[in-house]
């Protein structure tokens, strides 16, 4: 039988308070992120990640001064494993936290799989989330030797089984909030120039919530997409989910609120979302507040998972440079731009 190895790809997140400066540091140390020569990308990150650090340990003490991501894609590669059955193992790299992509690299070596299939935890494709997961796979497997023959997947900003779960979820949601309530699909934000140099993460977000509201099958839902954590002076994506809280407190409309490009929980949707915005909500007359959770290992979206691997290992697709091009922009042709 032959031996399959997946890998997960996330961002990770630091593991204790001491962790979370040097987390911060290979974040904004990444030429994805900060794309500036590495003497003073290096130098702006330490800076930034110094200034930013103190913050940052108060969010992480509502979360016990950790994040509690790894944990939630261990049990989302537990319950993947578990689907695809055979020989089958699922391994983690996490790009800015243990365990890093070398961890992962050297687990998957020394297990000897026959082939590898790269899985990114990110929904909708972006040059700062998958092809920087991919490129740094790329280089550290071919730093260990690792040749065994590797595909991959692009991208799945409307995946059936997916789409189903978010459905299911935010119909729970609806029915907690009552009739008249705006939906809100929250996503991460990026600047403004990532977008307009082609990466085709913004209309992939908007191409998941449409998909998720048709699924609903509500003509008349009232919905909104917007983005949320920015950070720095550069103008970033709209709008941001702060100015549709105030609006939809403005228009006295209950606000069902669902991260959409999250599939997992951490800071962003546990402070930020549950704590931070639940606060401006209240401030803002907004009348309920409803936040949807995160996939997690919802069953619907680790059967897609478990579709998407299978395909990947039919169709022999590059992750970033692979067939997939139905969800990518007119002006992206890194994830594999076909039409």
């Amino acid at each position: 039988m032959e031996k399959l190895a997946v890998v997960l790809f996330n961002l990770g997140g630091p593991d204790s308070p001491a962790a979370i400066k040097p987390f911060l540091f290979n974040l904004f140390n990444d030429p994805a992120i900060i794309a500036l020569p590495k003497p003073f990308r290096t130098a702006l990150a330490w800076l930034i990640s110094t200034r930013r650090a103190p913050i940052a340990r108060k969010i992480y003490a509502h979360l016990g001064g950790r994040s509690p991501l790894l944990e939630q894609t261990l049990e989302q590669a537990g319950a993947l494993e578990a689907a695809l059955g055979g020989e089958t193992r699922v391994f983690i790299a996490m790009r800015y936290w243990h365990p890093f992509t070398e961890e992962a690299v050297a687990a998957v070596k020394a297990w000897g799989p026959d082939r590898i299939v790269l899985l990114p935890l990110y929904p909708q494709f972006s040059t700062t989330t998958t092809a920087s997961s991919v490129k740094a796979w790329k280089r550290r497997a071919a730093k260990a030797g690792l040749t065994r023959p590797t595909v991959g997947v692009c991208c799945y900003p409307t995946e059936e089984g997916m789409v189903r779960a978010q459905a299911a979820l935010l119909k729970d949601g609806l029915e907690q909030a009552g009739p008249g309530a705006r939906v809100l699909f929250s996503a991460h934000g990026l600047p403004k120039k990532v977008i307009a140099r082609g990466d085709p993460y913004q209309s992939q977000v908007e191409m998941t919530a449409r998909a998720i509201v048709a699924a609903l099958g509500r003509n008349d839902l009232d919905w909104a997409v917007s983005y949320q954590s920015r950070v720095g002076p550069m103008e970033w994506i709209g709008p941001s989910t702060d100015a549709e809280i105030r609006r939809a407190g403005r228009d006295g409309k209950a606000l069902v609120v669902q991260p959409i490009a999250f599939v997992s929980e951490h800071s962003e949707t546990l402070v930020e979302l549950d704590i931070e915005y639940a606060h401006l909500a209240k401030e803002a007359g907004v009348p309920l507040y409803v936040r949807i959770p995160a996939l997690a290992s919802h069953p619907a979206f680790i059967e897609g998972l478990a579709g998407l691997t299978r395909q990947a290992l039919i169709s022999g697709c590059d992750p970033v440079s692979g067939r997939d091009g139905r969800s990518c922009g007119e002006t992206w042709t890194g994830c594999g731009r076909t039409e």
